[in-house]
């Protein structure tokens, strides 16, 4: 009898966590024919998901990733699953301003539109430093895509109207900005916590800033993904957050379903600056809705990538 109880909540508890694990598709159909999409951090996980789906729609599609021969074996991967030949990959690697600067004077020599931009590379929990001082949690997932975006903001304009989708995490609300200490790097989740919480901000002033100009601004949280993000850790750890990940976490399909929604949905384009979960407008906190925070955060961004 007991070896029955077991099996039965057992099956009880795998249905509940299936059930939990359910999300949202993007139902929108629109194609992007014509269209030109980059998306960082493409070669894996999410990006990769993302890059096939919009390749699908006839988008086509720039990876750009600093990893040069993980990227050749993606785009091949999107193009046969995609049935979409015109994708490509460029080196980008966000820890490392000069590069991003080469990058997008490469890009605005070769590509004519830019019509998506999705900012999906990020870095995790980790205590380190990127090649200009940053910490890297908030130099890339923050810094380097402001730059990023920033460089390549008049191309969006051009090719108006157009849409950038910045990749945040639920985890903002554990933390608040300290401007004293942008950079701080002393306890890893908190410090990741502040990125994706600087990327909150980030998305509600650019869609202030692009208002009647044709360029629109989401962040999105896509929910919690098996995603390749534990190779920055121990063996042990990995082997844990496999089993952790494959009970509670949604595949990386599933995860870029709304970034998808914000990149071609008409009914995403009537929340500019807002912040998406399950293809569908979500509520931030209160202090994460300041708009005179995201101010002071763009104009200090400014400043630490010299753009003023």
């Amino acid at each position: 009898m007991y070896v029955l109880y077991t099996i039965l909540a057992s099956l009880v508890s795998f249905f509940i966590l299936k059930w939990l694990k359910k999300r949202r598709y993007c139902t929108d159909l629109k194609r992007l024919d014509g269209k030109t999409v980059l998306i960082t951090g493409g070669s894996s996980g999410i990006g990769k998901e993302t890059a096939i789906a919009l390749a699908m729609r006839g988008a086509r599609v720039v990876i750009a990733s600093r990893d040069a021969d993980r990227a050749g074996k993606a785009v091949r991967e999107i193009k046969f699953t995609s049935r979409n030949l015109d994708v490509c990959h460029m080196e980008l690697d966000l820890a490392n301003l000069r590069s991003i600067r080469d990058f997008c004077k490469s890009f605005l020599q070769r590509e004519k539109r830019l019509d998506i931009l999705v900012n999906n590379a990020a870095m995790p929990s980790v205590l380190d430093w990127t090649d200009d001082g940053f910490s890297m949690c908030f130099g890339v997932n923050h810094l380097g895509h402001f730059l990023l975006t920033n460089t390549l903001l008049p191309r969006l304009k051009e090719c108006a109207p157009s849409r950038v989708v910045t990749l945040t995490c639920s985890n903002y609300k554990y933390q608040k900005l300290d401007f004293q200490d942008l950079n701080y790097n002393l306890l890893p989740f908190f410090t990741y916590c502040r990125s994706k919480l600087a990327n909150i901000y980030f998305t509600q002033e650019l869609a202030r800033m692009g208002e009647g100009k044709g360029v629109s601004a989401y962040a999105v949280h896509p929910g919690f993904v098996q995603s390749g993000w534990t190779c920055h850790f121990s063996f042990i750890f990995r082997m844990l957050a496999q089993v952790v990940m494959w009970m509670f976490f949604v595949p990386c399909e599933m995860g870029a379903q709304t970034v998808v929604y914000c990149a071609v949905s008409d009914a995403a384009a009537k929340h500019n600056g807002g912040y998406f979960v399950d293809c569908r407008p979500a509520t931030l906190r209160p202090f994460a809705r300041d708009s005179g925070v995201a101010r002071k955060l763009w104009e200090a961004s400014e400043r630490l990538v010299q753009l003023v």
